[in-house]
């Protein structure tokens, strides 16, 4: 497990600059090891990596105005998640309640053959115009539990919810992709059989 070892070295790490009052090396060591997963979570959740990057830099204006008198009740790492994932949250509700009529999206009647959901491209389309019509909370749940790998703990932790929270939004998640490709999962049943 040096994996742990190592988190719980950064952790002791990051502690003792921002103690030490070193707010340049503390804030080094929090872009360096955090930026890029950080931006990803929050990429998922937006869809624009200018957008994310500009959030991130958010982020982390916030923790550079406030290094002095920051307090982490958690760990580092889920602090500078749950933080993330509020900013993209907020990002999100406020674009949902900006998109005008003429921008709103109108769906494609639904295909009937098997080929054309076979197709690489369009089964790609599918999962992520599905991921795209799950809500922002859940979406974030989704990726981080199967593109971070992230254990439902580990998101309960960072989002600063109850697992059982995690699970639910889980459940609601797999429930809504299900639904919206069960279509391309019919097609690709029926082909098989």
């Amino acid at each position: 497990m040096p994996e742990v070892d190592t988190l719980d070295a950064l952790e002791v790490r990051l502690a003792e600059l921002q103690r030490g009052g070193d707010g340049e090396a503390f804030m080094q060591a929090l872009f360096k090891h955090y930026y890029r997963p950080l931006a990803g979570v929050i990429f998922r959740v937006v869809q624009d990596r200018a957008v994310a990057e500009d959030l991130l830099q958010d982020v982390f204006m916030r923790i550079w105005n406030h290094r002095e008198t920051l307090v982490i009740s958690t760990t580092y790492k889920a602090y500078l998640y749950r933080a993330a994932m509020n900013a993209a949250l907020r990002h999100a509700e406020r674009r949902k309640r900006q998109v005008s009529w003429d921008e709103a999206a109108v769906p494609e009647p639904a295909r009937d053959t098997t080929a054309e959901h076979l197709d690489g491209q369009e089964a790609e389309q599918l999962v992520a115009e599905a991921l795209e019509a799950l809500p922002p909370q859940c979406r974030a749940v989704f990726l981080m539990s199967r593109q971070e790998g992230l254990s439902y703990q580990q998101i309960a932790e960072a989002l600063e919810v109850a697992p059982k929270t995690v699970e639910n939004q889980m459940g609601k998640a797999l429930r809504i992709m299900r639904d919206k490709l069960s279509g391309l999962l019919s097609g690709l049943h029926s082909w098989l059989l």
